[in-house]
Parts: structure tokens; C-alpha cells; sequence
């Protein structure tokens, strides 16, 4: 292991902390595991404790050595339990990029032989079967029989003007397979001419980010990017933020890239998307990726408003300060328990608005709320914007 997985401008920015500990009040792992430990100021101070021990000039000066293999699996345990939600970054007052951070120290600790021992069960799903749950990549495209009057090429055309990328969890996930049949269903009724991908579609690679398995991200990358090219399209939607973001970030700027969200706001701008009254008060949860990770905040509550009869009800904490769910980062491989003590303090917020539904524009979202509502028998239902706006659609339904 070496200093090397951090650049300059990092190093630089580490020397900037003021430990002002805002980080560490808006952080949902601490609130919700009352461990200091995991917060971003622990981490941080752990980390220039090792940089530094590695620097041999400063080892001579002062007589320090690298931590113990104990304290390297203390630190990589701590580090591991965050949701990378960005929160610290929003409130850091000398604007530290502390994400990019976070994703170099698990690179850090991935190349090292004291990472968890689920980054290698991830490595390897990833590696044989292209996508983070290790299920036949062929099947990719199945959720797709389950709807009502699915067409005969079930959405998988040879050319298309967009491409719906449609991500492993919605993919594979039975509890969030509705979002990818809703949005489907909405974009055949506005008329888009789109496709899927089916077995084409790899992983976006965000998995691999949050494992620190950045090395392993370009071949995907350029499988997915050929793989659109071939398809002879000029847009990438996605239902997905962790797959919009790593599209936004990582890929080259081949194609329009749009989160569904603000495609659905155009197609509803441009009058394509044909809508009934629906009498409903909702809230809406912002997605910790596509809010502060992406900046989209305007456009789901667009969507939301343009629905006849629809109340929307914010929530206590929202847009950039809306807090986590508990299920990002990786954090439910890691530590479940603390995935769903986040997802409680979340609930919580959004059963202070008495709303009937909670709306967000995420399928890990939905998941991890769906299955803590269910667990403790919480009466509020959870659903996708796409999944808002079919309940709304006029015409056929999945």
C-alpha cells in the first residue's frame, strides 16, 4: 500500500480540515449507530495518521510505523460503514471534495489484505456475470414478461433513437422490477422510440466504486458505451441515479444523458405523457445521488406537480439537506443493521408529514424503505416517481 491512491489536491485538501465536526452532525451512520467512530471526522484523522506514518522522512523523524493488520481492519470496518450520501460534503465550510476521499481510502484498503471479505464476493459476481448479484446476465431483460401486453421484441430492438439502461437492482430485484415495467410502460404510451439493452447491459460499475475496485471499471465502461453506439442511439436514460451519475462522471460524453426524472418532466412539457386525476398527498424523498450527488431537485417535484389531484408535502429535511435511507454505499453488505437503523430515523421523517405515499426517484431507495415499512408494519406506502406517474397514466398499466 502506498500514498499514491490520493492525489495532490486531496493531500492538500486532507490539511484543510478544521475539524469544525459539522460533518459529524448531518452524518446518518452516526445519528443512527451513535459511533463517532464512523463519522467523517474520524475517518479523516485515521487517514492522515497513516499517510503520514507511511512517509519514511516523517517515520525517522518521529519513530512511527504503519498501523498493526488489528488497527487496519478496525479503520477499514469504520470506513466501510457509510452510505457515501455526501452529507458531510454539503456542509464541509472549506469545501472539501470528502467523497472522492472516501472512494480513494476503499481503494486504499482494497489493495491491501485487510478488506471486508464481501469486496471479493462483489469482485467476483461482477467478473463472471457482469452484474452485482451474480444472476445469468441473459436474464437481465426478464422482468419484462411479467407485464400486460409486453410486445414481441419485449423492448429489445436492433436500432432506437434512446436507450433505457435499466441497472442491476431493477433488473434482478423482484421487489423493484415495477420501476423498470413503469417507466417502460410510460415511454411505449408517450410514443419515445427506445430499447433495451438485455444481456448487452453490464453493470454501470458504481458497484465496483464503492468496493474500491476502480481498476476493474474501465472494461465495463467500454463494453456499455459499444454497446449503446450499436444500438445507433443518441440518449441514455436511466431510472437508476448510482447508474445516471456513474454514466455522468465516468463515461465519455458520447450521448445524452438523462436521469428519468427530467426525461419525464420534457415529455410532460411537450404534452406526450396522457394523465388522469389521482387524489393523493405524497412527499418526496431526494435520492442521495441524484440530489446532492447529480443536483436534480427541481425536476421530480415537477413531475409530481403535473399530476391533476396530486397534494406533495416536503419533507422536514429536503433537497440538499434531505437525509439518507440507509441504503447506499454498499452499506446493507456490510452492515445491515446499521442500513436499517438509517432507514428507521428516515421513517421518521416520513411519517411527521402524514402523507399517504413516499416518492422517490430511486430503486435502492424504494428498496430499503419498502423492506423496513414492511418489517415494522408501517403504514405508508413507498413508490418510484416512475411508478407515481403510471398510477396516473391514462391507458394500459403493466
Amino acid at each position: 500500500m502506498s500514498n499514491r491512491e490520493y492525489s495532490i489536491g486531496q493531500m492538500l485538501e486532507m490539511e484543510a480540515c478544521t475539524q469544525c465536526r459539522l460533518c459529524a452532525d448531518v452524518c446518518p451512520a452516526v445519528s443512527a449507530s451513535r459511533d463517532g467512530m464512523v463519522s467523517a471526522l474520524s475517518r479523516m484523522k485515521g487517514l492522515k495518521q497513516i499517510l503520514r506514518s507511511r512517509t519514511s522522512l516523517f517515520a525517522k523523524l518521529f519513530g512511527k510505523k504503519g498501523p498493526s493488520e488489528e488497527e487496519w481492519k478496525k479503520f477499514s470496518g469504520d470506513v466501510f460503514r457509510c452510505t457515501l450520501c455526501g452529507s458531510c460534503q454539503e456542509v464541509c465550510p472549506v469545501g472539501i471534495g470528502l467523497k472522492n476521499i472516501w472512494l480513494s481510502i476503499r481503494r486504499d484498503i482494497s489493495k491491501s489484505g485487510n478488506r471486508p471479505e464481501k469486496i471479493e464476493m462483489i469482485r467476483e459476481n461482477l467478473d463472471e456475470s457482469h452484474n452485482v448479484f451474480a444472476e445469468d446476465n441473459q436474464e437481465r431483460a426478464d422482468w419484462v414478461d411479467n407485464m400486460r401486453d409486453a410486445p414481441e421484441d419485449r423492448y429489445i430492438r436492433d436500432k432506437a433513437e434512446t436507450v433505457y439502461f435499466t441497472g442491476c437492482v431493477s433488473a434482478y430485484f423482484p421487489l423493484a422490477q415495477r420501476i423498470p415495467m413503469a417507466l417502460a410502460n410510460i415511454l411505449d404510451s408517450s410514443g419515445v422510440d427506445f430499447t433495451l439493452m438485455g444481456e448487452d447491459e453490464w453493470c454501470c460499475g458504481f458497484p465496483m466504486l464503492g468496493a474500491g475496485l476502480g481498476e476493474t471499471l474501465q472494461a465495463f465502461i467500454d463494453h456499455n458505451v459499444d454497446a449503446v453506439r450499436r444500438k445507433g442511439a443518441s440518449r441514455v436514460v436511466f431510472a437508476c441515479p448510482s447508474c445516471y451519475q456513474m454514466w455522468r462522471e465516468y463515461y465519455p460524453r458520447q450521448f445524452e444523458i438523462l436521469h428519468g426524472s427530467e426525461f419525464l418532466a420534457r415529455l410532460l412539457r411537450e404534452n406526450k405523457v396522457p394523465l388522469k386525476e389521482l387524489p393523493l398527498t405524497v412527499t418526496y424523498h431526494d435520492p442521495c445521488d441524484l440530489g446532492r450527488g447529480a443536483g436534480v431537485f427541481d425536476e421530480p417535484r415537477e413531475v409530481i406537480r403535473s399530476i391533476p389531484g396530486v397534494k406533495l408535502v416536503e419533507l422536514p429535511a429536503n433537497r440538499e439537506n434531505c437525509r439518507c435511507c440507509g441504503g447506499g454505499g454498499n452499506l446493507e453488505m456490510f452492515d445491515p443493521e446499521l442500513s436499517s437503523a438509517i432507514a428507521a430515523r428516515k421513517m421518521e421523517d416520513v411519517l411527521s408529514t402524514g402523507a399517504q405515499v413516499v416518492v422517490t426517484a430511486c430503486q435502492q431507495c424504494v428498496r430499503t424503505l419498502t423492506t423496513y415499512a414492511r418489517r415494522k408494519g408501517v403504514s405508508v406506502e413507498v413508490m418510484d416517481l416512475v411508478q407515481l406517474v403510471q398510477k396516473a397514466l391514462v391507458g394500459k398499466n403493466a
